[in-house]
């Protein structure tokens, strides 16, 4: 399931580069709108360029089971052998490559325009590698319950942003932390549970919603 998808997704590049474009586009309007004082960058970098990462991979949630609601492959994988619940995993994976990984890479390039020190884009990564799947796990459910709705990108939106909030705190936490000398360790147990938990639950979750979604 992850090699069909990211086959896909591979032959739709201009929706990896949409995301990615809009994340740096976001990420740098900042200092431009902000001012070139270091000091004030640094201390917004970290909820800046998280609050961006998050909002850049809502932008494919919709289009995670849409493509395969439209051609009928939906229908396939719920009687196909594999649990379902497995498979949604794969998906999930699979969105993740195309979408969270993208930025986690290109965060710290991103970080270095707010001045932040070689300790904080560690961090920043790292909190990024925890945090995305924890996005696209939890996006998924919201993705399976409004699948075949219209206006359902908005729906979306509505369900999952309450759920991402404190993925944000201790995601920018970190950072924030780590850059004022107090350490982000703590912030990043934190999500690395929220990952674990994510990993274990929502997949049932999100099976559970595509059966509600197609009946």
């Amino acid at each position: 399931m992850v090699r069909r998808d990211l086959t896909l997704v591979m032959r739709n590049r201009a929706d990896v580069a949409t995301i990615l474009f809009f994340f740096v586009i976001v990420v740098s309007l900042f200092p431009l709108g902000v001012g070139p004082e270091m000091n004030i960058l640094r201390t917004i970098a970290p909820g800046v360029v998280w609050v961006a990462a998050l909002l850049a991979s809502m932008l494919s949630l919709g289009r995670m089971f849409a493509a395969d609601h439209a051609d009928g492959t939906l229908e396939q994988l719920l009687v196909a052998p594999a649990p379902l619940a497995l498979l949604v995993l794969g998906k999930v994976i699979a969105h993740w490559l195309a979408s969270g990984v993208p930025l986690v890479l290109m965060a710290p390039l991103l970080g270095l325009q707010f001045g932040l020190p070689a300790d904080g884009l560690a961090v920043l990564m790292v909190s990024l590698l925890l945090g995305t799947p924890v996005l696209s796990l939890v996006g998924a459910i919201g993705a399976a319950l409004t699948l075949g709705v219209r206006g359902g990108g908005v729906l979306v939106s509505l369900l999952v942003l309450p759920l991402y909030i404190p993925v944000l705190i201790f995601g920018a936490g970190a950072v924030d932390a780590t850059v004022s000398g107090l350490g982000g360790q703590a912030h990043l147990s934190i999500l690395a549970a929220m990952l674990v938990l994510a990993g274990c639950f929502t997949p049932w979750a999100t099976a559970a919603a595509l059966r509600i979604s197609l009946d």
